[in-house]
């Protein structure tokens, strides 16, 4: 588990605040500076998550980088999200959670077949969600976008054989998880809709996103080093 960090965000002063339906998608784009906290609203809901630089979408969380730059494979308070260039797309600047995964990936038609059963394959997806929120957003990204994500208060332990095994999540109604953006990022979420899985009682449920603006005059860094100036 990583270390818990409380946040000293009023939502109060947010300039956004919404409730996301359960297993639906949602496409944001966060400017420089800003900070979102992803809340679990009523506990173990997976919300799988990529980020893209948002000028130059070619350049997306990278799990390696991230992974090799902090030593650890689990992400939460003071975790650099690094871009698939080394540079950082976000830093994680409190939780409450203390798991969030970054290997059990993203469920799709072919996933549900193999480690469900066959008549499961039509099954709505993480996938699906990422591909309907790209189409409708019309800013020419398809599949060959969708890289490794982030599982937001998922727990998938590693064996001590290096397998992998979907656990029942550490999180509670109301822990939320929350991030700073280094650049403008765009922030793709599918809210999980996996009705196979024992993690989350096999029902999705609704999160929340809230938005908050950079303080005035604040010069915004990642931990590991300041960014140059935009």
């Amino acid at each position: 588990m990583q270390a818990l960090c409380e946040s000293q965000l009023d939502t109060t002063t947010a300039i956004l605040d919404h409730h996301h339906p359960a297993g639906e998608p949602w496409l944001h784009k966060m400017t420089r500076g800003q900070t979102l906290r992803i809340i679990d609203l009523e506990g173990n809901q997976a919300v799988d998550t990529i980020f893209y630089s948002a000028d130059d979408t070619a350049e997306r969380y990278s799990v390696t980088d991230t992974f090799q730059r902090q030593g650890g494979i689990y992400l939460g308070t003071g975790t650099v999200l690094y871009s698939n260039r080394g540079k950082p797309l976000l830093t994680i600047v409190a939780d409450t959670c203390g798991r969030h995964d970054s290997l059990g990936g993203a469920c799709a038609a072919e996933s549900n077949t193999v480690r469900y059963a066959i008549q499961k394959k039509f099954m709505h997806s993480c996938r699906d969600n990422y591909l309907l929120a790209l189409a409708h957003a019309d800013i020419g990204m398809d599949k060959r976008d969708i890289v490794p994500n982030i599982n937001f208060f998922m727990n998938v332990p590693v064996t001590p054989e290096g397998g992998l095994t979907f656990e029942d999540g550490v999180s509670a109604p109301g822990k939320y998880v929350e991030l700073r953006a280094e650049m403008d990022v765009l922030v793709l979420v599918s809210n999980c809709p996996q009705l196979n899985n024992p993690c989350n009682a096999y029902n999705p449920t609704p999160v929340r996103f809230v938005i908050w603006d950079a303080p005035l005059g604040a010069h915004q860094g990642a931990t590991q080093g300041t960014l140059p100036a935009a």
